[in-house]
């Protein structure tokens, strides 16, 4: 069985995130959505909860499944058998930082190769950080992510 994991924080997970994971899905039998336990960013979701979220937003893909991580990805990676880490990019900034962490993963472990999916043009403009700032002042966000996203996104807001 070939295995591909999905690294991110998924903070939240969008539906940018699961065009890729989707895609990823029809190449590889089964996608491992990796939810990184430990970035070094401000989080508006736990990891308990973005992973509960990512868990709700691909339930309905039977060779896709999410787990939590922390540690090297390229650690995780081997102990979930993947032979590939899937990235998505969206602009050419995206494109120097995957290959950075491309040459340091292949450096750590050259067995496990890259395979970066173009983002769908329709989410070109999509991050987690512009979708949390736009969902702080109220915009609206329904069509970009998930409906049990924008439900938590929504209790986020109103519990401020």
């Amino acid at each position: 069985m070939t295995i591909a994991l999905y690294p991110g924080t998924f903070d939240p997970i969008t539906n940018g995130h699961l065009d890729i994971a989707v895609r990823a899905s029809r190449l590889f039998e089964k996608v491992v959505i990796g939810v990184y336990d430990t970035p070094s960013k401000d989080l508006m979701f736990n990891t308990e909860e973005r992973v509960e979220l990512a868990e709700l937003s691909v339930k309905s893909f039977t060779n896709i499944e999410v787990k939590p991580f922390n540690g090297l990805t390229v650690e995780f990676a081997s102990k979930v058998g993947a032979k590939a880490i899937v990235r998505g990019l969206r602009i050419g900034a995206d494109f120097e930082y995957e290959r950075e962490m491309a040459l340091m993963n292949n450096k750590l472990s050259p067995e496990i190769e890259l395979v970066c999916l173009m983002a769908s043009l329709k989410y070109q403009y999509l991050s987690s950080s512009r979708l949390k700032e736009v969902a702080r002042l109220d915009g609206d966000i329904y069509d970009l992510v998930p409906e049990p996203v924008a439900k938590a996104l929504k209790k986020k807001r109103e519990n401020r």
